[in-house]
């Protein structure tokens, strides 16, 4: 095999050895690997690496030069372009751009103060005779003007820069993600919009606390719609307004670096706003220059435009936006948003991926492909201890493997089969819970890729859906979450609620993740302001208060999961190399029991039936002691299990194994470490 300047090996791919059921789609990952080889070389022409190809926003937008200011803008199908603002009182003709070769247009204004910190931009575009005011590709903040609610861009220019204090900072090596999923707009309990700055002072030491290593921030970007959660992006360059301005993102990061917490972006490069006053649509006139042209470039089911993976423009555009965020804020990586969607025409809409032949099909969309694919290699260079994740839901091959390998290399995938089993599985009468699907569920994983896991995300706690708890407690919790009252049905609810998460965390995931909230089983759901809710912020929020009570259950979830994650952290459960060890399935006493990294997982689903002396066959000889158990009267539990005893391993004749007897009662998880 050779190796060429891309750094992928010619020849064998790595990916067939890893997972043999490619064999038959040899010629595929051959097609995967020259395109991507292909499209870098004719990109890179000159460049030495993707590192200085993707140097956009240090070329196009703002900057300021040794006389003044020089602004530039790619729209090649333009007639004419006029800056306009602040300035020079909004004039739309004082102040023209010079076109420049390839569809760049260049101002330059003399004078330091021609454009003062703060001041307020637009650029009208002339196309096909018609002119608009848009906002500028590469702005660094876009404002909304609080009389006529336009947007404008912002010249974000402070007389001092930033100072950051992170220098030292890097993921350490090996250390498996434990995920905070945040929203910094709704983490404060008032109803309204929480800022960067409360973010970084009230949140971040509540995730530290929690034993949680890594924060993934949605929304990150500029976008116009508030409810739409950030997936509705405008702006590629712009720290979304919603939340402070730009040097307020800057110092949530490096508090973040400063207590050890790695931090991430949700990349949303699926898709983009229709909006053609706010956003990139038909920015020169045409709705081609970022998009595909025609229906393609449409999202139905989000109403939104689709970007035209395969134009060298456009690759340049989301590459230079990718550097651009790991540079200027110091993120340490990516969640990429909707990566199905991407890399299939029909986005994955009602696609069954049941077979090899669907993933390498006529609706494949290898040009996506290929974009994530230098995605990852420009990450990657540019922070090798940098982290990628995919939320493909499509399973497909090769995602988290390495490019050498004939990957297309995101370091993780969301296991988003896990929040589909747990919807489904929760639905069902306690009797009808299938311990033999669990197991397969959690367990099953491509070879050689590495998944995080979860039971839920941001995803089921929206408004149409509903969070695992308030599915098993609903009404209930509005009236039964006190200490001092009972109800069966929050009993089965918090049982349940803990014993879902130790088994997803616990049960072959390489990262776990969690939306904010949801440790201590946020109630109801989130709903974003909106008019058919009366533009109401009650549901836009977090209700700390609720697991800081001591009169309330929520603090037992909250302490289970704080206790779950140290657990995790402390015996290395998400970094074991090996798979986890299925010791016992019982599918009518609903038991499963396995073993992973050192530590024993012996889990009672049963409804109401315990075991006294149940004889779990471990295969190993030794002596075993409780380290944590989901029904501790810390977690709310009943204290049924005593941590003192030693288990010491006798012969179980009649299983013919090494073994202990032990109580296992009903609806709780122990956990067992070697003595």
């Amino acid at each position: 095999m050779m190796q060429n300047n891309s750094g992928a090996v010619e020849g064998k791919w790595a990916i067939l050895d890893i997972d043999p059921y490619l064999k038959d789609h040899s010629r595929d990952i051959d097609l995967r690997m020259q395109r991507y080889q292909s499209v870098r070389s004719e990109i890179l022409g000159g460049y030495n690496s993707l590192s200085d190809f993707a140097n956009g926003h240090q070329y196009f937008g703002f900057h300021r030069i040794s006389d003044g200011w020089v602004y530039r803008e790619w729209a090649p199908a333009a007639e004419a372009l006029f800056l306009l603002g602040d300035f020079n009182g909004w004039n739309r003709n004082s102040h023209a751009l010079t076109r420049l070769d390839n569809g760049v247009w260049e101002i330059v204004l003399p004078g330091e103060n021609s454009l003062p910190h703060m001041s307020r931009v637009k650029v009208a575009v002339r196309s096909q005779g018609t002119m608009r005011d848009r906002i500028p590709l590469y702005i660094n903040y876009v404002v909304q003007d609080p009389h006529n609610h336009d947007f404008n861009g912002q010249i974000w220019a402070p007389p001092e820069e930033f100072q950051w204090t992170d220098q030292g900072f890097s993921i350490p090596a090996g250390q498996a993600p434990i995920i905070y999923e945040t929203h910094v707009g709704m983490a404060q309990e008032r109803e309204g919009i929480g800022t960067w700055d409360e973010f970084a002072d009230n949140t971040l030491p509540r995730i530290k606390s929690l034993g949680y290593n890594t924060i993934q921030i949605m929304a990150v970007m500029q976008h116009p719609y508030y409810a739409s959660f950030g997936y509705h992006v405008s702006s590629c360059f712009a720290a979304s307004s919603w939340f402070g301005d730009p040097d307020g993102l800057k110092r949530l990061v490096d508090r973040a670096h400063a207590m050890g917490l790695t931090v991430l972006m949700d990349m949303v490069q699926s898709h983009a706003v229709k909006n053609i006053s706010e956003g990139l649509n038909e920015f020169d006139g045409t709705d081609y220059q970022f998009f595909h042209s025609g229906e393609r470039g449409n999202h139905s089911a989000w109403d939104s435009k689709i970007f035209n993976y395969g134009k060298h423009e456009v690759i340049h555009f989301l590459l230079s936006s990718l550097k651009y965020w790991l540079d200027e804020y110091h993120f340490d990586g990516f969640r990429f948003d909707g990566v199905t969607s991407m890399i299939y025409l029909d986005h994955g809409l009602g696609t069954a991926f049941d077979s090899y032949d669907k993933y390498f099909s006529l609706n494949t969309d290898v040009e996506a492909i290929t974009y994530l694919q230098l995605a990852n290699e420009l990450i990657h260079e540019r922070r090798p201890d940098g982290l990628s994740i995919a939320e493909d839901m499509s399973g497909m091959p090769g995602m988290c493997l390495p490019l050498e390998a004939g990957g297309i290399g995101f370091d993780y995938r969301l296991a988003m089969g896990m929040p589909d089993f747990w919807i489904k599985t929760v639905k069902k009468r306690d009797e009808d819970w299938d311990m033999w699907q669990l197991w397969h569920e959690l367990t099953t994983t491509r070879p050689g890729e590495k998944r995080i896991g979860y039971a839920e995300s941001h995803d089921q706690a929206l408004v149409g859906d509903k969070t695992l708890i308030f599915r098993m407690a609903d009404k209930e919790m509005y009236w039964f979450m006190s200490k001092d009252s009972s109800n069966i049905i929050i009993d089965r609810a918090i049982a349940l609620h803990k014993m879902i998460r130790l088994a997803t965390i616990s049960l072959g995931s390489d990262g776990w993740l969690n939306f904010m909230g949801n440790e201590f089983g946020h109630p109801e759901w989130i709903d974003f302001p909106r008019e058919g809710n009366g533009w109401s912020y009650k549901h836009c929020r977090r209700q700390w208060s609720l697991a800081d009570s001591p009169c309330l259950h929520y603090g037992d979830l909250s302490r289970f999961d704080q206790a779950m994650t140290e657990l995790v952290n402390e015996y290395d459960v998400l970094k074991n190399e090996q798979a986890p060890r299925q010791l016992w399935i019982d599918q009518d006493q609903k038991i499963l029991a396995y073993y992973n990294n050192g530590l024993v997982f012996l889990l009672n689903f049963h409804p109401f039936k315990s075991i006294d002396g149940f004889r779990l066959p471990l295969h190993m000889k030794g002596k075993w002691q409780v380290v944590l158990d989901s029904d501790e009267e810390r977690f709310g539990g009943q204290n049924r299990i005593s941590h003192d005893i030693v288990y010491e391993t006798v012969y179980l004749d009649e299983l013919q194994a090494d073994g202990i007897v032990i109580y296992s009662p009903c609806r709780t998880s122990l956990v067992l470490s070697q003595r």
